[in-house]
C-alpha cells in the first residue's frame, strides 16, 4: 500500500530538509492498526532530527511523527475489528508524518470527538509530563520546582500537575508575552531568563530554601546552574537539549555544549542526596509500553474533569509543514504545534 508523507531527506533548515512524496508502507503485523490520519502534532524532537542530533531517528530518507489523530481502517488479525471505525490518539514510533500510518494495536485509544490538537496536545507532551511529576518520582506539597521553557506543551503542562500537588512553581521563560501564559496556567514566579541571570533571581525568590526539582529540556550550561540550586533530594529531571540546536560551527559547537554541561561524578551525587534523572519516552515506550498507556489515559481523565487544561500554539495546514517546523524551532511557540490533513 502506497502513502502520501513528508520525508525527510537531509538534515538541515526545515526549507531544504522535507520533500512531499508518496511512499509504500509494509504489510500490517498482526499486531497493528492502520490509520487514516486527521492531524500529526510536532515535537520538539523532530527539529533535533532535522539537524542530525536526534539518534533515536531511522536513517535518511526517513518519516518522523510520535502522534497523531485518525480513523481506524484495518487492524492485523490479532486485533479486534471493532477498533475499524474508531477515531484515535496514536502514538507512532516514527511514521506520523504521513496521511495513513501503521503503529501497534497498544498504543491506539480512543477519543470520540476530543479535537485534535486538545488530544495532541495530552499525548507525547503530557505523557512526559505526567511521567515526570507523578509517576517516577511524585512532586510532593510545598517542594520547590523549577520548570524551564514553561510556556511549551511540556512546560505548560507541568505547571498545573506541580500545582495540583502543591508545589511552588518558578516557571523560566524567554519573552514577556510567555509571562502571560505562565502565570494563566498557575506559575508562582516567572523568570524571563533573557532580561536577567535566572540562576541569580530564582536564588534570591528561594531566599533560605533550596530547589527540590529541575524539569530541564535545554541541558547546556543550565544543567550546572540547576544542580548548585538544588537541595538534598533535589531531582534534577533532563529531558531534551534544545541549547544544542543553532549551533552555527558543527562539531565546536556539540563540543562546547559537551563541556558547559560539566562533569558530575557519581559518588558527588550519592554524598549530596542529588539525583539526575534522564527521561527519554522513546525508550519507556519500546520497554514498557504500559506505563504510556497508564500515564495517557490519566493525563486524559484529568483534561476531562476539568483539573488540567491545554495551550493549543498553532493548528497549520498540511501546506505550511515548513512554517510549523520553523516556528517550534525559534523559542517563540506557546503550547501545542499541529498539523491538518486538508
Amino acid at each position: 500500500m502506497e502513502t502520501e508523507a513528508f520525508v525527510l531527506c537531509k538534515f538541515g533548515p526545515s526549507a531544504q530538509a522535507f520533500e512531499r512524496k508518496i511512499v509504500e508502507l509494509p504489510a500490517l503485523d498482526s499486531d497493528e492498526v492502520l490509520i487514516e490520519s486527521e492531524a500529526f502534532g510536532l515535537n520538539y524532537a523532530d527539529v533535533m532530527a532535522r539537524h542530525g542530533m536526534y539518534k533515536e531517528a531511522p536513517p535518511l530518507p526517513c518519516v518522523l511523527g510520535y502522534e497523531l489523530v485518525g480513523v481506524v481502517k484495518q487492524v492485523g488479525q490479532n486485533c479486534s475489528p471493532e477498533w475499524i471505525g474508531k477515531r484515535v490518539l496514536a502514538f507512532s514510533r516514527f511514521g506520523g508524518y504521513a496521511k495513513q500510518v501503521q503503529t501497534k494495536v497498544h498504543a491506539i485509544v480512543e477519543v470520540g470527538d476530543l479535537p485534535a490538537e486538545i488530544a495532541m496536545s495530552l499525548s507525547t507532551q503530557g505523557v512526559t509530563a505526567y511521567y515526570m511529576s507523578d509517576f517516577i518520582s511524585p512532586i510532593r506539597k510545598n517542594e520547590h520546582v523549577l520548570i524551564h521553557a514553561a510556556a511549551g506543551g511540556v512546560g505548560s503542562l507541568l505547571i498545573q500537575l506541580a500545582k495540583r500537588k502543591g508545589a511552588i512553581v518558578y516557571a523560566k521563560i524567554g519573552s514577556e508575552d510567555k509571562r502571560v501564559l505562565a502565570k494563566k496556567m498557575g506559575a508562582d514566579h516567572v523568570i524571563n531568563y533573557k532580561s536577567t541571570a535566572y540562576e541569580l533571581e530564582l536564588k534570591k525568590l528561594l531566599g533560605t530554601n533550596h530547589l527540590s526539582a529541575s524539569f530541564n529540556p535545554v541541558a547546556g550550561d543550565t544543567l550546572k546552574k540547576d544542580m548548585k540550586l538544588l537541595g538534598p533530594n533535589g531531582r534534577l529531571y533532563l529531558f531534551g537539549g534544545s541549547q544544542m540546536v543553532g549551533g552555527k560551527f558543527g562539531i565546536l559547537s556539540k563540543l562546547k555544549f559537551l563541556w558547559d554541561m560539566g562533569f558530575v561524578l557519581p559518588i558527588g551525587l550519592m554524598m549530596q542526596s542529588k539525583s539526575i534523572v534522564g527521561v527519554n519516552m522513546l525508550k519507556i515506550a519500546d520497554s514498557s509500553p504500559e506505563i504510556i498507556a497508564n500515564c495517557l489515559q490519566e493525563m486524559l481523565e484529568l483534561y476531562r474533569k476539568n483539573e488540567i487544561t491545554t495551550h493549543v500554539g498553532g493548528v497549520f495546514n498540511e501546506n505550511q509543514l515548513i512554517e510549523a517546523h520553523d516556528l517550534l524551532e525559534s523559542g517563540k511557540s506557546m503550547g501545542k504545534i499541529t498539523i491538518r490533513w486538508n
